[in-house]
């Protein structure tokens, strides 16, 4: 028999309960702490995607202002100021399309905001907790 086998022969139930208790509040309060710390990180993330929305909605607006001053160059028949206003019409587009892509990318790597270390931790305590009971029972 080992030495931790008899140890726990030799102690009364309630201290063993108590230990238990002792060990099962700490545990908890760690997981806690773990999920806190990736909901943290991934709020931090989805707001850097929304920023970036942000940004290709601002972009968006002046591609359209500047789509709109294209469109009266273009009625003046002024063939370099609609030439321009073109070009700096397709500069916005293509900036907001680049802003749009990389914030759906940070609101992708923020979802599910679900903490997956501290569920799988849980999941592991719980397997080693059942693992310790049925090797108590034997």
């Amino acid at each position: 028999m080992s030495t931790d086998q008899s140890e726990l022969r030799e102690r009364s139930t309630a201290e063993l309960l108590k230990q238990l208790s002792n060990q099962t509040t700490t545990l908890v309060k760690q997981e806690i702490d773990l999920a806190k710390a990736e909901l943290g990180e991934k709020g931090k993330q989805a707001g850097v995607g929304a920023g970036m929305f942000g940004g290709a909605g601002m972009f968006g607006v002046l591609a359209l202002g500047a789509l709109t001053a294209c469109a009266i160059a273009a009625l003046d028949t002024a063939m370099e100021l609609w030439l321009a206003a073109l070009i700096v019409a397709v500069v916005y587009a293509a900036v907001a399309g680049v802003l749009a892509l990389q914030g759906r990318n940070k609101m992708q790597q923020a979802t599910p905001p679900v903490p997956e270390q501290a569920k799988e931790s849980v999941k592991e305590d719980v397997e080693w907790a059942k693992t310790r009971v049925r090797s108590d029972r034997t």
